[in-house]
């Protein structure tokens, strides 16, 4: 009976279905989104959208007041996604808790990262815009971190040398050309504001490229002007079959000839990264076309596993959840198609997204913060020892709560036992379906009370009937309305 009594208790999931792979993620935001490849993983470093609320509990319209962090999430599979929590990047008048990292920097918008071998180590890179006013940089060891500030100050600022004549400096995007240069786009806004003439908007000139030095945090010579026409915000570059493709949001002023649509990402193109380069095409509309809340448009155009895609925002969970987007964002990853002729096809963005490009492996340890689909719980700062950087647990876990895998594949001699890290004081039960929230029952573990939501046990039940490859369920059970238990980690053998 009480089986049965969670399969009708489970919650509906917010804007991710089961099956679809858009968006990235619904049990929190994510903005400005920004893709790293890295030992076959896809790294997603996010704006920390969060809520704002009025003082009667209402949702506010996003004033982009939370976006003091960078929120990281990574997949091997582009439906599960490991949830590796918030840095805490700005640190200015002790915000982020007094940890915040960058202490000169009161905002962390719009990030992009990069890998780079330097005296053979791979060093990691995270820049970000103080707001309007600059770049800064983080480095880590590896691409969740932990992070630190190598600089103490901006990487670049309006007193950098051909940075004159920006009014937006901020949505940086890093590219590592094939020689080991790296290269830092940035910039936008439009001059003349309140009112800027025709050809100010037809032609900000807003946009710039700065060659960084080879240890990445330094610049070297002037800025270059890239006059993308019709020029917003949102700078992204990628190379393929040697050209380069600078790629932006157009603005949303005055008036566009048909080959530049307002609030859609255009691009240019080049023989060299730092231009001149020439206006060729436009390949993703706005959000509002796809997903009814439009807003702004912030891309990245990646490469992984050989297959190219363009990694975007748009307000579906919040929409979801208040009807009206808000201007709180979240990520979605659709193919990009370059065709024949080196142009870029229009990409049709929707919630079904990428197919799930490998199956999940259950014999290793998996972060129970890895989450193809999920209904009602929520992921928090987990302090079990043995974790990595910022390692998260799942938390907010009631009665019908669920995390949903895609295609986990279990062998053809399938599994004996599965066990969990899990931490209480008052326990419950994680149910293990296969296929759907009522789907078949195969194991039942019962999580103790172990003196302290931060005080972790394995424990450990017999599985039987898991074979080959199917959608894994956790259904979490257990009597009382609040947080039953937390998880931090979960393994079959």
């Amino acid at each position: 009976m009480g089986n049965e009594k969670a399969m009708l208790a489970a919650k509906s999931t917010i804007a991710k279905s089961v099956g679809n792979s858009n968006p990235l993620i619904d049990h929190h935001l994510g903005a400005d989104p920004y893709a790293l490849t890295y030992n076959g993983r896809v790294y997603i470093y996010m704006s920390s959208d969060n809520y704002e609320y009025n003082s009667n509990g209402t949702i506010k319209d996003n004033s982009f007041a939370n976006l003091k962090s960078i929120f990281v999430i990574s997949s091997e599979d582009m439906v599960n996604w490991t949830d590796h929590g918030a840095i805490p990047v700005a640190g200015a008048n002790g915000l982020n808790g007094g940890q915040g990292i960058a202490k000169w920097a009161g905002n962390s918008w719009a990030p992009a990262a990069a890998v780079k071998n330097i005296n053979g180590k791979d060093k990691f890179f995270l820049y970000f815009a103080n707001g309007g006013a600059g770049i800064g940089v983080l480095t880590a060891d590896s691409p969740i971190g932990p992070w630190s500030d190598p600089l103490g100050r901006a990487l670049v600022t309006t007193n950098t040398p051909g940075m004159p004549g920006v009014v937006w400096l901020f949505d940086p995007a890093v590219f590592i050309d094939n020689d080991g240069t790296g290269y830092l786009y940035c910039g936008g806004g439009i001059p003349g504001d309140p009112r800027p003439t025709q050809a100010q908007q037809a032609n900000p000139k807003t946009a710039r490229v700065l060659r960084l030095g080879g240890d990445m945090i330094s610049v070297v010579g002037s800025a270059s002007t890239i006059d993308a026409p019709f020029m917003f915000e949102d700078s992204g570059m990628h190379k393929y079959n040697g050209v380069y493709y600078y790629s932006y949001c157009i603005n949303f002023s005055g008036t566009h000839p048909s080959d530049k649509p307002a609030g859609e990402i255009g691009y240019m193109t080049s023989k060299s990264p730092m231009g001149p380069f020439t206006y060729a095409g436009h390949f993703l509309k706005n959000p509002g076309v796809f997903f009814r809340s439009g807003g702004n448009n912030h891309h990245c155009v990646f490469q992984f596993k050989n297959q190219w895609y363009v990694v975007y925002h748009a307000q579906t969970v919040s929409q979801a959840l208040y009807g009206s987007g808000k201007g709180y964002r979240s990520p979605h990853i659709n193919k990009l198609i370059h065709n024949s002729d080196g142009s870029i096809r229009e990409v049709a963005a929707d919630y079904a997204g990428v197919a799930q490009l490998s199956n999940l492996n259950p014999y290793q340890r998996v972060e129970a913060e890895t989450i193809g689909w999920n209904g009602g719980i929520l992921t928090e700062r987990c302090y079990a020892s043995g974790g990595p950087s910022y390692n998260q647990n799942v938390t907010g876990i009631n009665n019908g709560d669920w995390i949903g895998l895609g295609n986990v594949d279990f062998g053809s001699q399938g599994a004996r036992s599965f066990k969990a890290n899990v931490a209480s004081t008052s326990g419950g039960k994680i149910e293990v379906r296969l296929d759907s929230t009522s789907g078949t029952l195969v194991g039942t573990l019962t999580v103790p009370n172990t003196g302290g939501t931060q005080n972790w046990r394995e424990v450990e039940t017999s599985i039987s009937g898991a074979t080959g490859v199917h959608k894994l369920f956790f259904v979490f059970t257990g009597n009382g309305s609040g947080d039953l238990f937390k998880f931090d980690y979960w393994k079959f053998s």
